[in-house]
């Protein structure tokens, strides 16, 4: 019996290798997120026709700079949307999060302690989501926003008005500037430990999803759940592992969020798990699961991120039209997304 149960778990363990580089091919799995590559493409290119000084070091600095937060948010998304779920909570954990972090930091707490706590938090609110979607048979949605109601209703008891990190914590040191190219005037090519850690972040994701046995069943459980128990691969562990995931990146991009901004308030992050689903979906990644790509997540932050820039650039275009402008983006991926499962199915 444990023969028969080992053979279908090596099946796609053997294709796993060849898998990766005809995922890379352009094909139907692939065409949102070549369709997302391409806006941003066009988004530079028209943002230097424009507006000038675009294509520049300070610009792609600023970009990862100001977007790490999100990129880190969309990976732990990317791993919760390519099982067929949905993680709504994300927003909430920064803040409960970066609050807790801020006042036990300006209490005199070890800040390196500080920050694991951060995570920490993150991770728990990651587990209780999965239990509830694994265990008790929940609906992602329902069981992710009643773990969001319940992140900000705690950070709202801890404190309604802004807490703000004092300016010689060592948490304040992961947004510390260094210069890496030392360009003409002000066009310099800058990153900060943040960003480091966001790099640090997708390599790991883009290497556990594509080299790993989870990765491949993350993949198998998107695509069909019901064959993946059939394989014999550990769908409870592995669905309960993205959720997770997700909550801990939440954890970490509260910490690099209030290293960055030196405040926090129990309004944070309102929004910001829409944000960060709309990059997933941008960058490709189905929203039924089984196909997409972290690298495609790091595009469509780095999309969303640009446009806001374009955006000030433009000084005509009121804010509110961010929303509008994104609501229409995401609009077409979704059709497009839409289109590439009908073609899946009648193949």
């Amino acid at each position: 019996m444990s023969t028969l149960i080992e053979r279908p778990t090596a099946g796609p363990s053997n294709a796993a290798k060849p898998s990766l580089l005809s995922r890379l091919k352009p094909n139907l799995e692939t065409l949102p997120t070549l369709a997302a590559v391409v806006i941003f493409v066009g988004m530079i290119i028209y943002g230097e026709i424009a507006y000038g000084r675009i294509v520049q070091a300070n610009t792609i600095s600023n970009l990862l700079i100001n977007n790490a937060y999100l990129i880190i948010l969309a990976v732990g998304l990317t791993f919760v949307i390519l099982t067929g779920g949905v993680d709504l909570s994300v927003g909430a954990v920064i803040a409960i999060s970066s609050l807790v972090g801020v006042m036990l930091a300006n209490a005199g707490w070890n800040p390196a302690v500080v920050v694991v706590l951060m995570i920490a938090i993150g991770s728990a609110f990651g587990v209780a989501s999965g239990i509830l979607v694994q265990y008790f048979n929940v609906q992602p949605f329902i069981a992710t926003l009643a773990m969001m109601f319940l992140a900000r209703g705690l950070a709202s008891m801890l404190s309604t008005t802004p807490e703000r990190l004092a300016d010689d914590s060592a948490i304040r040191s992961l947004s510390t500037e260094w210069k890496v190219i030392d360009g003409p005037k002000t066009n310099d090519l800058i990153t900060t430990p943040n960003v480091l850690i966001a790099v640090l972040v997708v390599a790991v994701a883009f290497f556990v999803l594509h080299r790993t046995r989870l990765g491949r069943t993350v993949y198998a459980i998107g695509g069909s759940e019901s064959s993946a128990l059939l394989m014999g691969l550990p769908v409870v562990r592995t669905k309960l592992t993205v959720y997770v995931i997700s909550g801990t990146l939440a954890g970490l991009a509260a910490v690099v969020y209030t290293s960055k901004l030196g405040i926090a308030q129990n309004i944070t992050g309102v929004g910001w798990e829409l944000d960060a689903i709309a990059a997933v979906i941008i960058g490709g990644t189905l929203l039924t699961g089984g196909a997409g790509f972290v690298l495609g997540s790091v595009v469509g932050a780095l999309v969303l991120g640009l446009m806001n820039v374009l955006i000030t650039r433009d000084g005509s275009i009121p804010p509110e039209a961010t929303t509008i402008i994104t609501g229409g983006i995401l609009l077409v991926f979704v059709l497009l997304q839409r289109l590439v499962v009908s073609r899946r199915r009648k193949t």
